[in-house]
């Protein structure tokens, strides 16, 4: 006996496997954006003669200008030559101009990572000895302000754009060829190509701006703009547009010839040609992002590209169509209404979708999942459980979706659409009586108002023939009007009737109630993995710790065998951007006179500039202290302190109290052996 899948049971798999694609996959571009991972000279040290030149190393590999690189004396002055080099794999350097003094130097970059995000941040090393230093460059966020946000509503907007324009076309080819008929459908699919054309337009306008000064005075910057052409990123915008010309050919076979096709056998030959011809210009489109984002560096690009260009198809099919089949449940006209057989495909291939987004998330995650403590450390992983939670819910709405779907065919249905029909002919019966009970009363009443005129052309002769002709025009203008205000409630009469007819099946207003539900959802997932695609990965920022970890322990080492000491302490102020790295070095970590240094940096290893950093040493053995210390700010995330006195030997708290607001503020300490 053949056994079958209850529909519950595969709602609950439908589930399960979604949930679990959306964690994997979500957390595939985890090695996305570049990090810096080394530097020589390394941050905070002081060499005893100024360098030839300045070499940086990143995660993976970056695209720089001529002012990617550069190094401010303490005046803020630049001192390197300009036009920085790729010396070996990911490591970066720029030339300095030669007799250079002793004194604290910045280091400032800005570069674009592989994937085509773009990367900044600052740091110093000192000459001979720390100095006080006017160079200032910020705490940099590249891609940030008014020209990010621009630029991340563009991305929104293109990612928009496609899932409509692929997941609509799809909807009528696969599952409802008959809505090619139907003017809202083609209105979705068109107003998906001019979203998608517009925003890509838009992005290359943006790029150049995004990617070096984030000034809006430069988005229309011509020489920028050539630049940007020259990139991978803006190639394979130009290429995105070529291809929309060809899915704009598409869209016209689809709502033209094919819908004006009768024959059963030319139909189907076309239907056939416009699937091949529509699934290339669809993964053509996809791969414009695949070839310049995520997919494109890292571990396997060659197999990565084409996954990625997969799950992108999945999205939009799913995605898309359900749009598609929500304008169709809304917007459908009376006489065209989706079928039940309709919405039943459409149902296997969203469960196809749903499938083919596991399988690519499962790879992604071997390709590149960080550890599981960054689901809950970082900001990315926070952002990826808020997305994993809206998949759970839409999938859960598209459970009931599924129920509703069910009952389309059964025969209460078609019992409730023939009662409605039935009650639409009998109201338009009566309509049609009431517009004939109009029609005989204005001509009564044009009768009446002639026979009046002409009695009064008798009495007053000469005055009936003036006041004959208002009268007749009146009756002549009385009747247009009447017809257009039948015309008006006719046209009402049909909406209701239609509205009526449509309703009428209480599966088919469940059903679009909740695919509008499930259409709600969906536009804040799109909107959370667009937030996601521009945040710096977890993975990327755990590594870049890692990285600033294990050079600031090569420092200590170093540090040590000379006698001074250096402690690195992690805190949490608890408020927004709360949290960092605060080091202190102690030189010669001594009884007597000391130089110390704090330097604060966030988690990712980048400089980190807070409102107040203060540092305090007790002896607890001698009830000596606490001994305050409020060094000075030297650049960003740099404090510096001179003739630091430590009176005796001892095991010493050294306690640093970070301030990162106005209300945000946390002490940490650790002890160490001094003198």
């Amino acid at each position: 006996m053949k056994r079958t899948i209850t529909p519950r049971l595969r709602t609950l798999v439908l589930l399960f496997l979604a949930v679990t694609g959306a964690l994997l996959a979500g957390a595939g571009p985890a090695s996305a954006h570049a990090a810096l991972t080394g530097s020589d000279p390394s941050q905070g040290v002081v060499v005893p003669k100024a360098p030839d030149q300045v070499s940086l190393t990143f995660s993976e590999n970056v695209s720089m200008n001529d002012n990617s690189l550069r190094v401010l004396d303490p005046q803020g002055k630049r001192v390197d030559k300009g036009k920085p080099t790729n010396l070996s794999g990911t490591t970066y350097g720029v030339q300095l101009k030669s007799g250079l003094g002793k004194g604290t130097y910045t280091v400032a970059y800005q570069v674009v990572s592989a994937d085509s995000h773009p990367v900044a941040g600052a740091y110093t090393f000192s000459v001979g000895a720390p100095s006080r230093t006017v160079a200032s460059v910020g705490d940099q966020d590249a891609g940030g302000g008014v020209v990010g946000w621009l630029y991340g509503f563009g991305r929104y907007m293109s990612y928009a754009g496609y899932i409509v324009l692929v997941g609509g076309a799809a909807f009528v080819l696969a599952c409802w060829q008959r809505g090619s008929g139907v003017r809202a459908m083609q209105r979705l699919v068109v107003g998906g190509w001019l979203t998608l054309t517009a925003a890509t337009l838009w992005l290359l306008l943006l790029r150049g701006s995004y990617t070096t000064s984030g000034s809006v005075g430069d988005i229309f910057d011509l020489n920028l703009l050539g630049q940007v052409l020259q990139t991978k990123p803006g190639a394979a915008l130009v290429s995105r547009l070529l291809l929309l010309a060809a899915a704009a050919l598409f869209i016209a076979v689809l709502f033209g010839a094919y819908d004006k096709r009768e024959e059963e056998e030319e139909k189907r030959d076309l239907t056939f040609g416009l699937a091949i011809g529509g699934t290339v210009v669809a993964a053509g489109l996809a791969a414009s992002w695949a070839m310049a984002e995520h997919a494109s560096t890292g571990l396997q690009p060659g197999i990565a590209m084409p996954v990625d260009v997969l799950h992108l198809l999945a999205v939009a099919t799913w995605l898309g169509g359900l749009t598609a089949l929500l304008v169709a449940l809304y917007r459908a006209p009376a006489d065209t209404p989706v079928d039940a057989a309709a919405v039943h495909r459409f149902s296997r291939v969203a469960f196809g979708s749903v499938l083919a987004l596991v399988a690519t998330g499962i790879y992604q995650s071997w390709r590149q999942l960080g550890s599981w403590s960054a689901f809950t450390d970082t900001t990315y992983g926070q952002l990826l459980l808020v997305k994993i939670a809206l998949v759970a819910l839409l999938v859960g709405i598209a459970s009931i979706s599924r129920r509703w779907t069910g009952r389309l065919a059964g025969p209460t249905v078609a019992e409730a659409v023939a009662e409605a029909a039935t009650e639409a002919a009998t109201e338009e019966e009566e309509t049609a009586e009431v517009e004939e009970r109009e029609k005989e009363k204005v001509k009564a009443s044009a009768a009446t108002k002639e026979a009046a005129v002409k009695s009064g052309a008798k009495v007053s002769g000469k005055v009936s023939g003036k006041s004959g002709s208002p009268g007749r025009s009146s009756s002549a203008d009385d009747g247009p009007e009447r017809a257009a205000q039948l015309a008006r409630q006719q046209a009402a009469v049909d909406s209701a009737r239609q509205k009526r007819v449509r309703d009428a099946d209480p599966s088919r207003f469940g059903l679009r109630r909740s695919v509008l539900a499930e259409a709600g959802v969906a536009v804040v997932l799109l909107a959370v993995t667009t937030v996601l695609t521009q945040t710096e990965p977890g993975r990327t920022e755990q590594e870049a710790k890692a990285a600033t970890a294990a050079s600031s322990s090569s420092s200590s080492a170093s540090d040590s065998s000379g006698g001074a000491l250096t402690l690195d302490m992690s805190f949490d102020t608890g408020g927004t951007d709360g949290k960092g790295v605060v080091r202190v070095d102690l030189d010669p970590a001594t009884v007597g006179s000391n130089e110390m240094h704090v330097y604060v940096q966030r988690p990712n290893g980048r400089a980190f500039d807070i409102p107040e950093v203060k540092v305090a040493f007790t002896l607890a053995a001698r009830n000596l202290g606490p001994l305050p210390v409020a060094p000075d700010h030297v650049t960003t995330g740099h404090w510096a302190a001179n003739g630091v006195q430590i009176p005796m030997a001892g095991d010493w708290k050294v306690s640093v109290t970070v301030r990162t607001s106005d209300i945000d503020q946390v002490t940490v300490s650790k002890n160490a052996q001094i003198g």
